[in-house]
């Protein structure tokens, strides 16, 4: 296991430098974030990212991510044209040296929340989804006034978009991933990359949009649409376990698809359900969904079943902190990106370490 961090690149405000003095971290997840979606990446802007990070002390261990762009998910006429160069960009971080590329296939928008900053009981701030909440968000995109963290697309664009995606059911959505696979991972494959989807964050439909790999059992139907061991899986317990139905089973998934050689990286972070009478009625109707993000060894996930499920399994990839929450005095502005702080995320990092060293005893 490689214990990393993620780092924005040089404008990030969380520096190689502080990364570099977490206990345990040994590797960075990045990524060229100023090459738009569809534009082929180059092997030698891979291998100046590498060696920046290489310059600090540290490995690359993981690009996250080379966005998939819409037209391969909708399964436009340029569909071929996207996915050759998104092949070239994995054949260059294949060239680089790196081993493995986190993606998502979700619509338009990779993640959701409805509050960036959600106060919990001890002061700090967290992100958070509540069902009754996501109404205003869709007034913002139906006005065109859009939160900071949903802006990669103009009012125009996402019109045209959500009017594309409402032709593409489920099934149909499966298909284009399954078409996109079947392209891109005997690219990876030769490349010598391993490609680990990511699950949709929050796991359910939102907007009226097709969102497909939503579960464990979905992972394992992404694996078997091409049998490549390039072909795997990005295990996130904070997506999957914002679905209460799914908390419990995420310690024997995560040692199934690890077994399966399937799992490439993971994405270990913390969620809580929150509880209120409505709440306790939503959920006496199966379709509970309010959650808030929690410290590390808080929330509802058992983090340290996760660990020792992925060591007994014997998992050797990188695994990474995810979101945390604002403690200390530490704010996002313009700077630093929601939950992409350092304070909380470091002490996730030594928590999950701590965790591994400890079952090892």
């Amino acid at each position: 296991m490689t214990l990393s961090f993620r780092w924005y690149g040089d404008s990030d405000p969380v520096t190689l430098d502080a990364i570099r003095q977490i206990p345990g971290v040994r590797g960075v997840v990045s990524a060229l974030h100023d090459v738009p979606p569809g534009v082929a990446w180059t092997a030698d802007a891979v291998v100046s990212l590498r060696q920046r990070v290489e310059a600090a002390g540290l490995a690359l261990s993981c690009i996250e991510s080379i966005p998939v762009p819409e037209g391969v998910k909708l399964g436009t006429d340029d569909r071929e044209r996207l996915v050759e160069n998104w092949c070239a960009s994995v054949e260059a971080v294949g060239a680089a040296g790196v081993p493995v590329v986190c993606y998502n296939f979700m619509p338009v928008f990779d993640w959701t929340r409805t509050s960036l900053h959600r106060p919990l009981p001890d002061g700090s701030e967290a992100l958070a989804y509540v069902e009754s909440e996501l109404a205003e968000v869709e007034t913002a995109l139906a006005s065109g006034g859009l939160p900071g963290w949903m802006d990669a697309h103009g009012p125009d664009d996402l019109r045209r978009l959500f009017a594309a995606y409402a032709e593409v059911e489920p099934e149909r959505m499966w298909d284009h991933l399954g078409w996109f696979l079947e392209r891109a991972a005997p690219v990876a494959e030769a490349a010598g990359v391993k490609l680990a989807i990511h699950p949709d964050d929050p796991p359910w439909p939102l907007f009226g949009l097709p969102r497909v790999v939503t579960s464990a059992d979905a992972f394992d139907r992404v694996c078997d649409l091409v049998d490549s061991p390039s072909n795997g899986v990005t295990f996130c317990t904070g997506s999957l376990g914002a679905d209460p139905a799914q908390v419990p089973g995420l310690p024997a998934a995560a040692a199934r698809l690890a077994r399966r050689g399937r799992l490439h990286f993971a994405h270990l972070r913390n969620v809580a359900r929150l509880e209120d009478a409505a709440d306790r009625a939503a959920e006496a109707e199966g379709h509970r969904r309010d959650f808030t993000e929690t410290a590390h060894p808080d929330g509802d996930v058992d983090l340290g079943a996760v660990i020792a499920a992925l060591k007994d399994a014997g998992f050797d990839g990188p695994l990474r902190p995810d979101h945390g929450r604002q403690i200390w005095s530490e704010r996002d502005d313009d700077a630093v990106r929601p939950g992409y702080g350092l304070f909380d995320r470091a002490l996730g990092a030594t928590y999950l370490l701590g965790l591994w060293e400890a079952h090892a005893r």
